[in-house]
């Protein structure tokens, strides 16, 4: 400490100089030791979380990345169109939120997805329909089915001024079998009686390539409809008696899009997305059902999922259960050569079960009831020993 200067007392300006010297050192030394201190605490503390795999978390904070990944990884999925926009959003909030972790998901289709998967050209891919017993023994690596969304598969159609548009079971049907091919036909103003309908060629539009999508549509149209079950069947890739192709969704809605006249299938959140109309179908208990949120909730309500997470939903019951839904899986390794690879796809599953399902609703998606959360978040914990999912 400088000694005071007592009131009297005479001081030189080299001395009033040396003892301001004197101070200033000792702040400035004092500083940089506290500078030096916190860099060594912080390096510490970081090399300790690292060597840990540390999953340091902010509770609930969308803001703040719970994965911490010692060097870059970068993970490659590719599947499914029908959930392409949930998941692309899902990687691009992950993918934003954690350093060193770069991840992409592209759209071609489930059956490409799975077979991209088998040949171990992807980290994980997506499927609209569950993979049979034969498709999972072809993967060396072992997989695991999550279903981490639902959704419905709407009729979208392109109709000048025609909107609430009514189509029973058996002339949805017989559209995709090419018996009925005006859109003026007695068989659809039955079940219209306020429309207008025009004397108008109807455009049958269908999946040109193996799509999840396509296996949900035919196993629906063959619990429907016998003719349909021993002329077309049902698969992911099928020999379509009528109609023009489009590849993926999106280019099913492009299609519908420029022919007037024109039908086709696809999820409904690309039609939603397309400005297309939907027709409200006749369900299984024989009432005309919208497909919203709701009516898809009702007939996943009325669908008891099995200890491996897959099924086959073709005609629900209900009676306000929307005919055509399906659970959308994630498709991923139950072993990783490189654990960090491992661990990201676990925190992806993680961040798809929570914040995911808040994005899924405003994505016109359905959020995953909370047992099947459950479920799922018990399987998926299984591929990486580093990581543990919590639920909020």
């Amino acid at each position: 400490m400088v000694a005071p200067v007592e009131k009297n007392q005479k001081v030189s300006r080299s001395g009033i100089h040396k003892q301001k010297s004197m101070t200033l050192s000792v702040q400035i030394n004092s500083t940089l030791i506290s500078s030096k201190i916190t860099k060594v605490l912080t390096s510490a503390l970081a090399v300790m979380l690292v060597a840990c795999g540390s999953d340091a978390f902010s509770d609930k904070n969308a803001d703040e990345v719970r994965l911490v990944l010692a060097q870059p990884v970068n993970v490659v999925g590719a599947g499914a169109s029908f959930p392409a926009p949930l998941y692309q959003r899902w990687v691009q909030e992950v993918s934003r939120k954690t350093p060193n972790l770069q991840m992409d998901y592209q759209s071609v289709g489930s059956g490409a997805g799975i077979e991209r998967l088998t040949q171990q050209l992807v980290d994980y891919s997506a499927s609209d329909i569950a993979m049979t017993d034969e498709q999972i023994k072809q993967v060396q690596r072992g997989v695991v089915l999550l279903p981490m969304t639902a959704g419905s598969i709407v009729l979208a159609y392109n109709i000048q001024g025609i909107e609430n548009l009514r189509l029973s079971r058996q002339v949805y049907a017989d559209i995709f079998l090419g018996k009925i091919t005006n859109w003026n036909d007695p068989a659809i103003a039955k079940d219209n009686p306020d429309i207008k309908l025009p004397n108008l060629p109807i455009v049958v539009v269908y999946r040109s390539d193996g799509s999840g999508t396509t296996g949900v549509f035919t196993k629906h149209m063959s619990a429907i409809s016998e003719e349909w079950k021993n002329r077309i069947g049902q698969g992911v890739s099928v020999s379509w008696p009528v109609g023009l192709g489009g590849a993926r969704n999106d280019g099913v809605a492009a299609q519908i899009r420029q022919s007037p006249g024109a039908i086709g299938f696809l999820e409904y959140g690309f039609s939603r997305s397309a400005g297309l109309s939907a027709a409200t179908l006749e369900n299984k208990a024989g009432n005309f059902v919208e497909p919203t949120g709701e009516s898809a909730t009702s007939a996943l309500e009325a669908v008891a999922l099995p200890d491996d997470l897959r099924v086959f939903i073709e005609d629900p019951e209900g009676e306000q259960s929307y005919p055509i839904v399906t659970y959308t899986w994630l498709l991923a390794y139950k072993n990783y050569p490189n654990p960090l690879t491992a661990k990201s796809i676990e925190a992806f599953v993680e961040f798809g079960l929570n914040q995911g399902q808040d994005i899924s609703t405003e994505l016109n998606y359905i959020r995953l009831p909370q047992n099947v959360r459950e479920r799922v978040a018990e399987v998926a914990d299984q591929i990486s020993p580093d990581f543990d999912i919590k639920l909020d």
